[in-house]
């Protein structure tokens, strides 16, 4: 029986690659991301960005008038490496917390269930974007940093927990009593025992936890909390808040005001959010029944 999810999942992921490392590449792709909010394009006719769907722009353009197509491919790999970055220091500092409070009691399990309960009685989005909105964190020069830390830790308790519930699980197998009964060193049961166990389904949470990532990144762009970002002087005793960096966030900074003028403009980023999501999911899903298949 063919494993659909795992195929549509790397088939997906291929296509996101593709787009991520050789799109900058492609003739049709501007690399420059340069746009002119002011066109003529007949005599006496003038037109103002953001410019509609089109032959020039196939998804339209932003407000400054340059192409949104352009500006998602060359938006891609900062989006991805953000999302990694959040997902993989989650893991490093969770994996360890869930396999040392493995026997559920003790200093390490009470801080992965004191971690979880603190930051589950809250949804994601709310937790975060009070923290990331703390003044001495608003224009720090190391926000990005600090913005991937918070991301990560917020959700550290809860990936714990998961992990602590199947080391536990684990540790009640037939094998690790025959391990620890003929004198197996905790190192070596570690490494040849639990780790290979747990192995596929850490694989499988990474990739449905990177969904979620994402899935929060744009719910911060759309409350205007951003991952970087700057206050900008626009005009004399009036500023704003923009983001910095290149990520699919930096599109949506204005989707309640461009989905009535401009509907394009949040429309195709949070589409491409959506798009990475379900790959995350659905590639986790496939591996879920890859590894399934094969223990049985």
């Amino acid at each position: 029986m063919r494993n659909y999810y795992l195929i549509i999942g790397i088939l997906l992921a291929g296509i996101l690659a593709f787009f991520t490392f050789i799109g900058p590449s492609l003739p049709f792709v501007d690399s420059e991301l340069k746009g002119e909010r002011v066109v003529f394009p007949e005599p006496g006719i003038i037109k103002t960005a953001p410019f509609p769907p089109s032959e020039k722009f196939p998804l339209g353009s932003d407000r400054d008038g340059r192409d949104l197509l352009s500006l998602l491919v060359m938006g891609a790999k900062d989006t991805f490496i953000l999302i990694f970055l959040v997902v993989i220091l989650r893991y490093i500092v969770a994996i360890p917390l869930g396999m040392f409070g493995m026997k559920n009691k003790g200093f390490f399990s009470w801080i992965i269930k004191w971690w979880n309960q603190l930051f589950s009685s809250l949804p994601v989005i709310f937790t975060t974007a009070l923290i990331l909105t703390l003044p001495f964190l608003m224009f720090h020069e190391l926000r990005f940093y600090w913005s991937i830390v918070i991301i990560a830790l917020v959700e550290v308790g809860r990936v714990g927990l998961i992990i602590q519930q199947q080391a536990y699980s684990v540790s009640q197998q037939p094998f690790i009593e025959a391990g620890i009964t003929i004198g197996v060193k905790p190192i070596k049961m570690m490494t040849s025992h639990y780790f290979p166990n747990l192995f596929p389904s850490i694989i499988v949470n990474f990739f449905i936890d990177a969904g979620r990532v994402a899935i929060l990144i744009g719910q911060l762009a759309m409350i205007n909390v951003f991952i970087t970002q700057e206050l900008v002087q626009l005009s004399y005793g009036y500023s704003e808040i923009f983001n910095t960096s290149g990520d699919w966030a930096t599109i949506i900074r204005e989707a309640r005001r461009d989905v009535i003028r401009a509907f394009w403009i949040p429309f195709f980023p949070m589409l491409a959010i959506v798009i990475a999501t379900l790959t995350f999911n659905i590639l986790g899903e496939g591996m879920r029944q890859h590894f399934n298949r094969h223990l049985q």
